[in-house]
């Protein structure tokens, strides 16, 4: 029997450990492809994707087996989600907001500027009515989604100049993504939708003035803080960091009630873990950034975040006028974060600042 702390155990093991489950004969081991939109063994999404591989190959005997693809090996980083609705891969490890050229609701499911919080989120989602409206709005692209790992809270990113005010935006070229990306374009910015592995190398040629990406424990391992020493905060663009795993409805629908169970079960644990996770590694890494490799930690300017608290109040509001189901989500979205608030101020902001004094 598989018990929880067996199950962690796995969940640190690296590839060579996984193929350690349960051997069976070739004939009855079923194999899928993950395409994802990670660089290889990227520290926070792109271990999550592997160790959900690893996950489901133990809790399934060997049953399945998962090859995970770092993204450009199968399907550049933007093209995860066509891959899996088309069959190129039986699933694939993104993150929802790359499709909101697509599904503009697509990104309730990974972040919204000043929206939900990681635990805000993940109720929203399992407890609030979330999971139902994203399996409604990816049936069309032929996918099932789960959530598959979480980045946490993020930063507001890394810029080469320091920002005194919202007016300094104007002209620059910004790495973001998501309705953060638009709430940039109405403060005079470029928004960029370069994909992570070609951040830097971005930065480095000047083709990008300034990027976000995820919080510290995945920035280190960029090496972003070569090229830019100021590091922003908060992360009011990009408050959640959800990680999505995408599964062929094809796949899914010829899997069996126990193995359907397994890679549900595989892809929540991944969700919780993986935020466990990156609390320790944002610790430490930025820990590092500031004290070996003299990053100025830096708070935004209040002018600019109240300014980007407008924006993206009307760009929230617009969204939900493009469809119809984006209409559902956005209301079911926005009515969660004004019931949970009311518990958030109380419980989390009070006690960090009882915690603080």
């Amino acid at each position: 029997m598989i018990t929880r702390r067996k199950l962690a155990g796995a969940a640190s093991l690296g590839l060579a450990g996984a193929m350690a489950a349960p051997a069976i004969a070739l004939g009855e081991t079923r194999r899928w492809r993950m395409v994802t939109s990670w660089p290889k063994r990227l520290p926070g999404p792109g271990i999550s994707a592997e160790r959900v591989a690893e996950r489901i190959l133990v809790l399934s005997g060997g049953r399945l087996a998962i090859t995970v693809h770092a993204a450009g090996e199968m399907v550049p980083a933007f093209e995860v989600l066509d891959a899996v609705g088309s069959g190129v891969a039986e699933m694939g490890h993104t993150a929802a907001f790359y499709w909101q050229g697509k599904a503009p609701a697509a990104v309730f499911y990974t972040t919204v500027p000043f929206g939900l919080t990681p635990p805000e989120h993940v109720a929203w989602i399992d407890a609030g009515g979330g999971q139902a409206l994203w399996d409604e709005l990816y049936a069309p692209f032929g996918v099932k989604p789960f959530m598959g790992g979480n980045t946490g809270i993020c930063m507001g990113g890394w810029f080469r100049r320091e920002l005194a005010g919202a007016d300094d935006l104007k002209g620059m070229k910004i790495r973001s993504l998501g309705l953060g990306g638009e709430v940039y374009r109405r403060l005079g910015a470029t928004p960029q939708t370069t994909s992570p592995g070609e951040i830097l190398t971005s930065m480095q040629s000047g083709l990008i003035d300034g990027a976000e990406f995820v919080g510290p424990g995945s920035d280190i391992a960029l090496g972003l803080y070569r090229v830019a020493s100021f590091y922003y905060a908060p992360g009011f663009n990009k408050p959640n960091g959800t990680g999505e795993c995408v599964v062929s409805l094809k796949a899914w629908e010829s899997l069996d009630a126990e193995m359907k169970a397994i890679v549900q079960h595989a892809c929540g644990l991944e969700a919780s873990f993986a935020l466990a996770e990156m609390e320790r590694l944002n610790t430490e890494a930025l820990a590092a950034l500031v004290s070996q490799h003299g990053i100025k930690l830096t708070m935004f300017p209040q002018s600019l975040i109240a300014a980007a608290r407008k924006e993206a109040s009307d760009v929230v509001g617009e969204l939900a006028t493009r469809s119809a189901i984006t209409r559902k989500i956005h209301d079911s979205y926005v009515s969660f974060r004004e019931r949970t608030a009311a518990w958030s101020r109380i419980s989390m902001r009070a006690v960090l600042e009882a915690r603080e004094g």
